[in-house]
């Protein structure tokens, strides 16, 4: 009655207020959100540190242990006998009790439980069994050390936690979501945990990452310790089957081949990546075969799969877990020490009842031994009542109990009374005393164990790798990786059209001029004639300025193309050139590439996408006096600086028309690559190792374990697998030397030669399955050590030093080579090679680069009539940004 007046009031003060005044809420409303949410945090979604079990499971396991009889129980059944202790329905128990057992640690299981990798459902309850495995049996269960509580309807009792004697919950995972917060704890590899464990009892660092069932490739640059605003990244594993067809053997954790498919179609669907067809081949290992259109790169399609489908995926961890009936935000570092600690308490508690167990055996074991070896039996025939049996007992036993460890009670007496006479007849003294012996050296080794109790529980942790862990091993493989630009490797889908005179851009304007291939997320680079320049993204129409004289797709960063370009300083105004680069902008903003003034306008313009410079002829207005009307400029003479520079005076006169005269050549270096190992890929950054600088001739030659020798042109988007072995630039006329295997013959074999078809893979072995390539040497006057083995009876041969120069003459790559020797050969080193000079090759590009005072000023007149000569601007090596130049563009 008090709330209701209570809740009266409140209504009536609220009357006068305004609607959107607060309102109270009273009563059983204040508590019930409360109660609801402390309930689904504590009782549903978060799992304990304790046992790393959630409600579910560690019922699901203690109904797993009562029905345990060593048989397979039917699910249905395991799930009813659930019922019992979860006031839950039969579905969520199933559901659990199939998430357990696909984790294939706890759970024993027979039927169809699934396939974690294709995402197909287990099979109904009633068809598929399940019993503990040996693991629960031994770490999960210890019933003297379990506290336990009713159950919800009070009939039965159920225990509090699990005594789960290992970090359950590190090696599962857990995720779930409560109300206010949730918990997605990733699961770790079983034996890293134990390795963690044990560096953690010897006071040794340690680091956990996760490892998944599904196997895959893995980042975890920014795994934070599973703390909320981690991340891991996740990817598929793809290599090249061959030119046309790449494969997927594992997939990201959190995906299934069937939602994997789904989104490599989509992707293909929407013209972000182009595939002919896909085969799903998965059955106990995971094979989806991707078939690729001819012309399509593998390597770039790997990089696209990675951009726009699940094939890469990210996963934010976060560590909740209940402890003391509150949830805690820890790290897996933190859950592994807690765990760890737990563990070495419940195994202190063991040794604890076990000792007092053994002194008990021992008490009694003694007692007896002295009952029936002085007969004390015989001492109660006589006596007529209980009391009288007892105290005859004690009377007979009190001469022989002064080693003891403890009193003699009455119901030790009691146990004495119950020994059978049968057992008294046969009784043997000696083996009385050596069983006695062995409980003393239980005792002796328990309370060892006691007091070392950290080394009792490594050997522990030992036991349990050495027992559980051979099949174990990390599935996940950590890598870096590199990041991928989605607009290098897209597709490009659509078609980009321009209407010059109008001033539109877009993909809708098929009745105008076509311009180029492009995707839907590039950025298009457009110059005007009037000077101006403006970078958007692709649209169906998109208005720039009327008189539009260049459009092309934008690549960010680009420091290669440069743009060369002659201007008109307003009506009547000097006319300027200029060579410059756009690495960077704002997305639609308009910029004056002028100095500004009014109706300047563009009288010349090129895009060079490799720093071309090109020589034009200029021509002037006839006008006064002028006596030179013509010449030629050569924008090599013209310093690449940025874009917002006012550039150099080509002429004061006014320009009649330029003229291409010459097509130019590259002005810049050759770009130097570098190799990433832990990456594996090739980039510009100056990260890994230098493999030289490269010109758009240039290639790279590649050779793997499997003897497959290719040479390629070198592009950044290009991938390359772990069995590399050589890779470095190719020079023709450098003799390749490889010995190998033979397996048919059975000996080793060195050839020598030259790639003859750069165009082509070869496989510089035999094709005999067991041939296999040993050594590759790529200097121009090799040398190799053979090591013999030493045969029985005899002493080793001395080792063997080999001219490979001298030893073979250069021949084709498919000749078999010569024998290298007959002898049982141990192992094969490379020695330091010959000395040897590298014949001169005359430079194809000599451009002269000079000092900066040697640069004419930006406003000097580059005409002034005869003496253009005297004022030649000379190339220079870097721009005024201080951009390195000098660099093929290959990519």
């Amino acid at each position: 009655m008090e709330e209701n007046e209570e809740v009266n009031e409140v209504n009536e003060e609220d009357q006068g207020n305004d609607q959107g005044a607060l309102t109270r809420v009273t009563g059983m409303y204040k508590d019930w959100f409360l109660d609801y949410a402390s309930y689904v945090i504590l009782e549903r979604a978060v799992p304990a540190i304790e046992d790393g079990f959630k409600p579910v499971q560690r019922r699901i396991m203690h109904a797993l242990k009562e029905l345990d009889d060593g048989r397979y129980n039917k699910v249905a059944n395991v799930v009813g006998h659930t019922m019992q202790y979860h006031p839950h329905g039969d579905a969520s128990i199933a559901d659990a009790m199939v998430q357990i057992g696909q984790k294939d640690l706890l759970i024993d299981t027979q039927g169809n439980w699934g396939n974690i990798l294709t995402g197909d459902g287990a099979a109904a309850s009633r068809y598929i069994e399940a019993r503990l495995s040996k693991f629960a049996l031994d770490v999960v269960f210890s019933p003297k050390i379990t506290d336990w509580q009713s159950s919800y309807d009070g009939r039965k009792k159920e225990p509090i936690n699990l005594p789960v004697k290992f970090p359950l919950l590190l090696a599962q995972g857990a995720e779930g979501i409560a109300v206010g917060l949730s918990t997605k704890i990733l699961p770790h590899n079983f034996n890293e945990i134990i390795d963690g464990s044990i560096k953690h009892l010897r006071g040794q660092g340690f680091k956990l990452f996760p490892d998944f069932p599904t196997s895959g490739i893995i980042d975890v640059t920014n795994y934070n310790d599973g703390l909320r605003g981690g991340k891991i990244r996740v990817r598929a594993k793809i290599s090249q089957l061959d030119k046309n067809t790449l494969v997927i053997n594992e997939i990201p954790y959190g995906t299934n081949t069937s939602s994997l498919i789904d989104s490599i179609l989509k992707a293909n669907d929407k013209g972000k990546i182009k595939i002919k067809k896909i085969e799903d081949n998965t059955a106990a290992q995971v094979e989806i075969l991707i078939h690729l259109p001819g012309g399509i790169s593998p390597d770039k399609t790997i990089d696209a799969l990675y951009a726009f489908t699940s094939c890469e995926s990210s996963i934010s961890p976060l560590g909740c877990i209940i402890e003391d009936n509150k949830p805690l935000f820890i790290g897996v570092t933190e859950m592994l020490r807690r765990s760890t600690d737990n563990t070495v308490a419940m195994l202190k508690s063991e040794l604890e009842i076990q000792l007092a167990e053994l002194q008990e055996q021992w008490h009694f074991a003694s007692l007896e031994r002295i009952f029936i070896e002085n007969r004390i039996y015989r001492d109660i025939e006589e006596e007529e009542t209980w009391e009288g049996v007892i105290s005859a007992i004690d009377k007979g036993l009190k001469p022989h109990i002064k080693h003891l460890r403890r009193g003699v009670t009455e119901e030790d007496i009691a146990r004495l009374t119950e020994i059978r006479i049968k057992r008294i007849s046969k009784f043997d003294l000696d083996k009385a005393q050596q069983f006695i012996d062995s409980l003393e050296d239980k005792i002796a080794q328990t309370k060892d164990n006691l007091t070392n109790l950290i080394d009792f529980a490594i050997s522990y942790f030992k036991e349990l790798k050495s027992k559980y862990g051979k099949d174990r091993g990390r599935k996940s493989e950590i890598r870096i990786f590199d990041d991928i630009e989605a607009t290098k490797v897209v597709i490009r889908n659509t078609k980009l059209y321009v209407n010059r005179e109008e001033g539109f851009i877009g993909t809708s304007l098929r009745r105008d001029e076509y311009v180029t291939d492009c995707s839907d997320i590039d950025d298009i680079i457009v110059f005007t004639k009037s000077g101006h320049m403006m970078v958007t993204k692709v649209d169906s129409k998109t208005f720039i300025g009327k008189n539009i004289i260049h459009v092309a797709v934008f690549k960010k960063k680009d420091k290669r193309t440069t743009y060369n370009m002659i201007y008109k300083d307003g009506r009547g105004g000097s006319s300027y050139v200029k060579r410059f680069n756009v690495t960077s902008m704002t997305r639609d903003k308009l910029y004056d590439l002028t100095a500004g003034k009014n109706n300047s306008e563009i009288t010349y313009f090129s895009a060079n996408p490799n720093g071309e410079a090109e020589i034009v002829t200029v021509f002037l207005r006839q006008a006064g006096n002028i006596k030179k009307l013509k010449w030629d400029l050569d924008f090599a003479d013209v310093m690449i600086k940025g874009r917002a520079s006012k550039g150099n005076i080509v002429t004061k006169y006014s320009v009649k028309k330029i003229e291409l005269k010459e097509k130019g050549l590259s002005t810049l270096k050759p770009r130097k690559l570098w190799f990433d190992e832990t990456v594996q890929r090739l980039n510009v950054d100056n990260r890994g190792e230098l493999l030289g600088e490269f010109t758009n001739e240039d290639r790279l030659l590649i050779v793997n374990q499997k003897g497959l020798l290719k040479v390629v042109i070198p592009e950044l988007t290009m991938r390359f697998d772990d069995d590399i072995i050589v890779l470095e630039k190719w020079i023709p006329n450098k003799p390749i030397s490889v010995i190998y295997w033979e397996g048919d013959k059975e000996l080793f074999y060195l050839k020598r030669f030259l790639v003859e078809n750069p165009d082509k893979e070869e496989n510089i072995i035999t094709d005999h399955p067991k041939s296999y390539l040993e050594k590759v040497f790529t200097d121009y006057r090799p040398m190799a050590e053979i090591v013999f083995s030493k045969k029985r009876g005899m002493d080793r041969k001395d080792n063997q030093e080999i001219n490979i120069e001298e030893f073979i003459s250069i021949k084709g790559s498919s000749a078999m080579g010569n024998q290298l020797t007959r002898e049982k050969v141990l192992e094969i080193n490379a020695l330091a090679p010959l000395p040897y000079e590298v014949p001169e090759v005359p430079e194809t590009l000599d451009i002269e680069v000079v000092d900066e005072e040697n640069i004419v000023p930006e406003t000097k007149d580059l005409n002034k009539n005869s003496k253009k000569e005297n004022n030649q601007i000379k190339p220079k090596g870097k721009s005024s940004e201080g951009d390195e130049e000098g660099q093929i563009t290959l990519f």
